[in-house]
């Protein structure tokens, strides 16, 4: 069942090694079938160079196994929860990149400091809380998701203009239209993170962008007007 978006999760997630986002089983990545209300996600603990397309395992949006040989990853229940609550999204990542876990283990969101940034987020990256003892204890996968959720309506950012979210002594999450889409947000936000830190090395008082720049940076690729491109 659904072979095509396995296969589509399969390679999705290999592109993770490819670009060094994680280091032996650190990271998954997800798909959805809207339609049919499911979606395939990377087995737990399977090493990248042992995954094949028939070890995607089947979930519904409640985090049940509906069909596969393993477990679904550690993490299916908060992928599970934003699929239900972001039904824009088509694709989730989770990873333990080095740069942007290093800003989440700091429980700091990312600046936009430049145009890199702004090209690709709307305004910060947000740092969510950590949770407390009693949400970890009784369920910290879906607690992981539902803080997520629950930041980003607080705060008032649109899922699809920051496809991205640090949670403070853990790691990152992204996400986007498609597996590949989630795949090139957690690289952009590597790289991101990547910027910031080595920005505030050199310069510890650097504020971040002008908003009128991040605006021009953001709606020249993004919206109604956008002219980056060729598609516009």
């Amino acid at each position: 069942m659904l072979e095509e978006l396995k296969k589509e999760v399969y390679e999705a997630n290999m592109l993770l090694p490819e670009y060094g986002l994680v280091t032996f089983t650190w990271g998954n990545v997800s798909g959805v079938d809207r339609e049919k209300g499911l979606f395939a996600i990377k087995p737990s603990g399977v090493d990248y160079d042992k995954l094949t397309p028939d070890d995607i395992v089947l979930v519904d949006f409640d985090g049940n196994k509906v069909e596969g040989k393993m477990n679904p990853s550690s993490d299916t229940a908060t992928h599970a929860y934003l699929y239900k609550m972001f039904p824009t999204l088509g694709g989730i990542v989770h990873t333990h990149s080095p740069y942007a876990t290093s800003w989440a283990q700091a429980g700091r969101s990312i600046p936009c400091y430049g145009t890199t940034h702004a090209d690709y987020y709307y305004g910060e990256v947000p740092c969510v809380r950590c949770l407390t003892a009693e949400e970890i204890e009784e369920a910290y996968e879906f607690n992981t998701g539902k803080l997520i959720v629950d930041e980003f309506i607080a705060q008032g950012k649109d899922p699809d203009a920051v496809s991205a979210v640090l949670c403070t002594n853990h790691g990152p999450f992204t996400w986007g239209k498609n597996p590949v889409a989630a795949v090139h947000s957690a690289v952009v936000l590597e790289e991101v993170a990547k910027m910031a830190y080595r920005t505030e090395l050199i310069n510890p008082k650097v504020q971040p962008a002008p908003q009128c720049l991040q605006d021009k940076h953001y709606f020249r690729k993004h919206g109604a007007n956008a002219y980056y491109g060729q598609g516009n």
